[in-house]
């Protein structure tokens, strides 16, 4: 018998309005974007997530689900060692292609550096201690 090692769980953080917008989502959404967010605690990927472009490397994730006929978005970033930083969750308004909207990046980006800047915060704590 082969016994895995369970790896220890990274923690969550939700930026912003983040958990509240993923709360207000069909529950159908919400179970996969839950289960890619849980993926992400464990150390994997779930298979729909994909690097977001315009923030470098493949830091900054994001799952897309089609419901109905809307799509919904969950962004979260694995930059920050043994943190998971859950950015945005939304829903797409633009009819205009599949591109973000600008104002949806722009919020990414903003609470990108807020994530930054609390994982710095308790970097420096452990430093303290």
């Amino acid at each position: 018998m082969r016994i895995m090692s369970k790896q220890p769980r990274k923690p969550l953080k939700w930026i912003g309005s983040a958990k509240r917008d993923l709360d207000a989502m069909p529950e159908d959404v919400k179970d996969v974007f839950g289960h890619a967010i849980d993926l992400a605690q464990a150390g994997g990927k779930h298979r729909d997530a994909k690097a977001m472009s315009g923030f470098g490397s493949a830091g900054v994730l994001e799952v897309v689900e089609d419901y109905r006929s809307d799509t919904y978005r969950a962004v979260y970033t694995v930059k920050f060692a043994g943190w998971i930083y859950v950015l945005h969750c939304f829903q797409k308004k633009s009819k205009s292609g599949i591109k973000t909207p600008k104002e949806d990046l722009a919020l990414i980006k903003v609470r990108l550096k807020a994530a930054k800047l609390d994982y710095e915060v308790w970097q420096a704590q452990q430093g303290a201690r």
